[in-house]
């Protein structure tokens, strides 16, 4: 089978050119895999087929950029993922159950049912609040060991535990630990959301995990609080602020960077980064 790392390289490539015309044949021969080679060991590590998986991202994908983009046209959102007009709204509601229009208008929310914690409800900011907190930035690239889950982010507690027992010896006084997060877990099936385990390194690194998170402009909330509480503060930046900041998420993935972790209150010091344009 292909090495996991390469698997991961793939599906990078995937979500930096999924906006365009991509078809499975593409994405292998960009890594010189024969197709069928490519297809078996794709599903094997992610339990997708390759062509499920871009199908997936492009509807997953366009929705956020219905809710967060609330004035633009779902015609030209549609464009932009390769389909119709007729096309994209009978591809997103196969998929969503849920027309482009009426998903739009669902994302008019003052608060959502908090999927980690189903018993809690999470209530949202007002943009002055959210905005009086979050200070726009420059970061740094950070180099960076990391292990790619594929599932639910509630597991990520364990995976972090796992993930810091199996590299415990890179682990230096002035480590930054960070998540790359890709999926909004409102829209995205919970048991297929992506996520980036990482933690800094020097570039000495000779690690097959090792890669480069972009630094850049950022849009930054210091979170302090209940771990319980992070996803409701996420969603309400997204709903609430971004999309009337007038600012517009510049790629595909936001960063968690942790300051701060207290593990026997459940509570964390993290800086939660939105990149944006």
């Amino acid at each position: 089978m292909i090495k996991k790392e390469l698997i991961n390289q793939s599906i990078d490539y995937i979500i930096e050119h999924f906006d365009e015309t991509l078809s499975v044949e593409d994405v292998a021969n960009h890594f010189h895999f024969s197709k069928f080679y490519f297809c078996r060991s794709f599903k094997e590590a992610t339990g997708e087929n390759v062509y499920e998986f871009i199908k997936r991202l492009k509807m997953d994908q366009s929705a956020i950029e219905l809710k967060l983009e609330k004035n633009k046209a779902i015609t030209d959102i549609g464009l932009d993922y390769g389909y119709s007009s007729s096309n994209y709204s009978s591809a997103f509601r196969k998929h969503h159950n849920i027309s482009p229009a009426e998903f739009r208008k669902s994302t008019n929310v003052t608060g959502l049912a908090n999927p980690f914690y189903p018993e809690g409800v999470s209530g949202f900011d007002t943009f002055d609040g959210y905005n009086d907190k979050i200070k726009i930035q420059m970061l740094p690239d950070f180099l960076v060991i990391y292990e790619r889950m594929i599932g639910n982010y509630i597991d990520l507690k364990q995976n972090w535990f796992d993930f810091l027992d199996k590299h415990n010896e890179y682990i230096e006084e002035g480590t930054v630990f960070i998540e790359r997060f890709y999926d909004d877990p409102v829209i995205t099936n919970l048991d297929s959301c992506l996520c980036d385990i990482c933690m800094t390194t020097k570039e000495s690194c000779k690690l097959a995990n090792f890669t480069t998170v972009k630094g850049g402009r950022f849009a930054t909330y210091c979170f302090e609080g209940k771990i319980e509480d992070i996803f409701g503060t996420v969603e309400g930046i997204f709903s609430i602020w971004l999309p009337e900041s007038g600012y517009e998420m510049n790629g595909r993935c936001g960063l968690n960077i942790y300051r701060e972790i207290d593990q026997e209150n459940g509570s964390v010091i993290m800086d939660l980064c939105i990149p944006i344009k």
